[in-house]
């Protein structure tokens, strides 16, 4: 007898690993599908787990099953169908979309280029969705938003792939400095758009109304919700009164999705996006040129740009890109050429800090460059003066090893200010008129006026003698003042009369964070 009741015990244990095998490892057969809230990661909160570690299924009862969706366990064919099962907003149909889908349907090649540019980012926008249990629909966006090209910039300053304003950036932690804009960068701007998503879709409880705000603004779709409740009309996206930009916001994703479904349908071609990492993050120590990281790891200098899109400059700062993005297999090889390389130093630039407010050209000066190669590789516009503080990227001398700070790399800034012009002018002195009245009443200082007419700071001028000054040549035009009796030089070109009006307006005060240039006559 006890031997046939350790039979039975036996089998019952076996028969109990085999439904567990089939509940996590085996395809059931053909008319079986089993539920498990944690396929593909949608599920709302972490799933429990078996003593394995495996997933563990989660029991339904009979009334949850007309309302719960029953997932294929077979894996997706390619990201694309993993998109498509994550399917979870509601469909729109209205003329707005088939105005939509006709148009994208007649650009093939436009459909092509923006789907291969999405090859990178693709499956790590999944991946990020699907944690978050958010539609995977969403992953589509970049499409509406940029074409997927992290260096775009909208007319109204919105950068990266998910376009997000300067100062939205900044609430959402994408930090933009003189050295890189997290507004480009593929990790960072993700998390930053599935944050902002994520509360919109908690403020308005509907994906259509979340996704009129990213693009309109949480408050303009809420002012707009509130009028129409107010006339007793109805709160939904297709019933609000909005922008023409925003109205199509919606279709234009939908039709894209409605793409993405039936590809064939709409005479567009779909690459392969295989359902697997694009990249992976390395982790750098040293400050590393921008051309010798890609070298290193053995990528095309665009494709390394493409991956790491937010460093603006040819040096990847350790301190504050600690990580930068490589393809799966390259990052190996990466590590593998950084720890064999003996070239010498990985940076050949660092950060020189202005001491004080001044030209490019004399910036250049201090640091052995050309003005136009400080122009170009920091980025400064002509007619601009450099402000003191400000963060400027300079070849590293040879004897320097120390790598720029986290305090620099983190808060870097490039402050410029307009170039003041200056014209020359001549007025006729007053009675009592000395280097030092004309100064106080021109906002110059004495030294500039003893320079200008080569005297000394502390000398007189007779009255009706000609007094050089150089003004900015937006204060022409205006009366004089009193005590400096302004004539028409014929040396002089402008009116003194416009020298006085200077003088007492917001034009005659230089600015103390400009330089000013003396324009030739």
């Amino acid at each position: 007898m006890n031997f046939f009741k350790l039979s039975c015990l036996a089998g019952l244990l076996w028969l109990t690993g085999c439904a567990s095998t089939l509940s996590t490892d085996a395809t059931p057969p053909d008319g079986l599908t089993l539920h498990s809230s944690n396929v593909l990661g949608r599920s709302a909160a972490p799933a429990a787990r078996t003593a394995t570690g495996r997933p563990a299924l989660t029991p339904i009862t009979a009334q949850q099953m007309p309302t719960r969706t029953v997932m294929s366990l077979a894996p997706p064919v390619d990201l694309w169908d993993r998109i498509r099962r994550g399917y979870a907003m509601p469909d729109l149909d209205n003329d707005l979309v088939h105005d939509r889908e006709q148009w994208y349907a007649s650009r093939p090649d436009y459909i092509l280029r923006m789907t291969e540019r999405s090859k990178k980012y693709l499956f790590h926008i999944v991946e990020e969705l699907e944690v978050r249990n958010m539609p995977t629909e969403l992953a589509l966006l970049p499409f509406i938003e940029s074409a997927f090209n992290p260096q775009a910039v909208s007319g109204a300053k919105a950068a990266g792939m998910w376009q997000f304003m300067p100062a939205t950036g900044k609430s959402f932690e994408l930090k933009q400095n003189a050295f890189r804009d997290d507004r480009r960068d593929v990790l960072a701007s993700t998390r930053a758009a599935l944050d902002y998503l994520q509360k919109l879709y908690g403020m308005f409880g509907d994906w259509h109304l979340a996704l009129a705000a990213y693009n309109w603004g949480e408050g303009s779709v809420g002012r707009a919700i509130a009028k129409n409740r107010r006339a007793g009309l109805p709160t939904g996206y297709p019933d609000l009164n909005m922008p023409m930009e925003t109205r199509f916001y919606v279709p234009k994703l939908q039709a894209i999705k409605n793409i993405v479904s039936q590809p064939e349908a709409f005479n567009s071609a779909l690459p392969l996006i295989e359902n697997h990492p694009y990249f992976q993050s390395v982790t750098i120590r040293r400050d590393i040129d921008v051309s010798l990281a890609a070298r290193l790891a053995e990528v095309p200098l665009n494709d390394f740009k493409a991956l790491n899109p937010s460093i603006n400059r040819p040096v990847i700062m350790a301190a504050g890109t600690p990580q930068i993005l490589l393809p799966w297999d390259n990052a190996e090889i990466f590590q593998s050429n950084l720890e064999a390389y003996g070239g010498g130093r990985l940076a050949s630039w660092t950060v020189w800090i202005a001491p004080s407010t001044m030209r490019p050209a004399d910036a250049a000066k201090r640091v052995g460059m050309t003005e136009a190669e400080l122009r170009s590789v920091n980025a400064i516009p002509p007619r601009v003066v450099i402000r003191a503080g400000s963060s400027l990227l300079v070849p590293r001398a040879n004897h320097i090893n120390q790598d720029v700070t986290e305090k620099v790399a983190d808060n870097g800034q490039l402050s410029l200010a307009p170039e003041v012009v200056l014209k020359r002018s001549v007025l006729r002195a007053g009675k009592n008129d000395s280097v030092a009245s004309v100064a106080r009443k021109y906002r110059v200082s004495a030294d500039q006026v003893a320079q200008w007419n080569k005297v000394n700071a502390s000398a007189r001028f007779k009255p009706g003698q000609q007094v050089v000054v150089f003004l900015p040549a937006s204060s022409r035009g205006g009366k004089s003042h009193a005590g400096s009796r302004a004539t028409a030089s014929k040396k002089g070109g402008t009116r003194t009369a416009a020298a006085g009006k200077a003088a007492g307006g917001k034009h005659g005060k230089k600015s103390k964070t400009s330089s000013t240039r003396v324009a030739k006559r």
